[in-house]
């Protein structure tokens, strides 16, 4: 029995689904075998799912998205780190009910990356999501060496707004160490960096950002890839076209401006965390995420496990905290039957406080269909 689910946002990390799951399973067959595996997609939870799977969590002092310094996280074995960008430039890191959309900076992820270089990594899977940034990854390249200018020569004002701004793009400064790096863009969104499907038309409401902020946003951040096609790199605009450029906030660009190659988040998580030997083992495989929907079926965690299931043979079933897949969608990806906590408790305000013993109570149902 492996358990390879991601988090349920709000509720339940993604070790505490796991440790549920198993909790309920164990209630009606005490032995049960389990295998524990916790996975994400690149987003908020990607550095605890790597420490699960045995990588040592190192912890920096880094600039959050408001400039004030908090405490992130990157984990590390051997000469491989696991960066996340939401550590540093996450929503999380956001005072409560407070948004920044044109200011906030991935200059803490820069930082983070940094870090993973300082530590020996020459291979970082860097996981992007969760962002509340808008500024294209600027920030980042700023903390690793870069330069960007207005028209009188100071530094731009830091967030998606102040490219605007922009006269001159130096990036002969960056860390020298980037180029001996095997930097791997991890995400769950293959959008481009502007657009009506770019990081601020799709992705800016959600940071706070109303509909005049998303203009200036996609304008600004259109204006950075012009500057920086025609002062640095003729490949600017093609890397703002690419999959991924998109990515959190536009973090994406800037990572593929590094050398950057581009997975599916899930898809690299898997790797990371050794789950085709752990595939090998099991007889059912239980994944899930806290809703199941049509996103899920667009890179997401789940979709990830069972195409990898699928693919080795091997039966899948979910647990979520809602479904809003038919059966029919399921089956497509390669998950057998789901198992949301609604089920057992209609109410959704309760199913989010209580995940837990719900989660545990679903659990056991898995046990009596497929174990008993």
């Amino acid at each position: 029995m492996l358990i390879a689910a991601d988090k349920f946002k709000g509720s339940l990390t993604a070790v505490q689904v796991a440790e549920r799951v198993t909790a309920g399973l164990r209630r009606i067959v005490p032995d049960v075998r389990v295998e524990a595996m916790p996975v994400a997609d690149g987003g908020d939870g990607t550095v605890d799912a790597a420490v699960a799977a045995g990588f040592e969590r190192r912890e920096v002092r880094v600039a959050g998205p408001l400039g004030h310094e908090v405490s992130a996280a990157f984990a590390l074995r051997g000469d491989t780190a696991v960066v996340e960008m939401a550590e540093a430039s996450g929503l999380q890191r956001l005072p409560a009910g407070v948004f920044a959309p044109l200011t906030a900076s991935t200059y803490g992820s820069g930082e983070l990356l940094r870090a993973a270089l300082d530590a020996g990594a020459r291979t970082i899977v860097f996981g992007v999501g969760g962002s509340a940034t808008t500024d294209g990854g600027a920030g980042m390249l700023t903390a690793l060496g870069a330069r960007f200018l207005d028209a009188d020569g100071e530094p731009v004002a830091p967030g998606g707004g102040g490219l605007g701004d922009l006269a001159t793009a130096d990036l002969s400064g960056l860390d020298p160490r980037l180029s001996a790096v095997d930097l791997v863009l991890a995400s769950d969104v293959d959008n481009p960096l502007t657009g009506p499907k770019g990081a601020p038309a799709v992705y800016g409401p959600q940071k706070g950002a109303s509909p005049d902020d998303v203009e200036t946003l996609d304008a600004a951040l259109a204006h950075f890839a012009k500057v920086l096609e025609e002062s640095v790199d003729s490949r600017a605009a093609e890397h703002a076209a690419a999959p991924g450029a998109g990515a959190a906030g536009g973090i994406g660009y800037g990572a593929l401006l590094l050398g950057a190659r581009f997975r599916p988040g899930i898809e690299v998580m898997l790797d990371v965390l050794g789950f085709a030997p752990a595939l090998e083992r099991a007889d059912l495989v239980i994944t899930g995420e806290g809703s199941l929907d049509e996103q899920t079926l667009h890179g997401k965690a789940p979709a990830g496990v069972a195409a990898a299931a699928r693919a080795a043979d091997k039966e899948v079933v979910a647990v979520c905290g809602r479904l809003a897949l038919a059966p029919e969608a399921l089956g497509r990806a390669g998950i057998r039957r789901a198992y949301p906590l609604t089920e057992i408790e209609p109410d959704v305000a309760k199913c989010i406080a209580e995940a837990g013993p719900i989660l545990e109570r679903s659990a056991e149902r898995i046990a009596q269909d497929f174990l008993s």
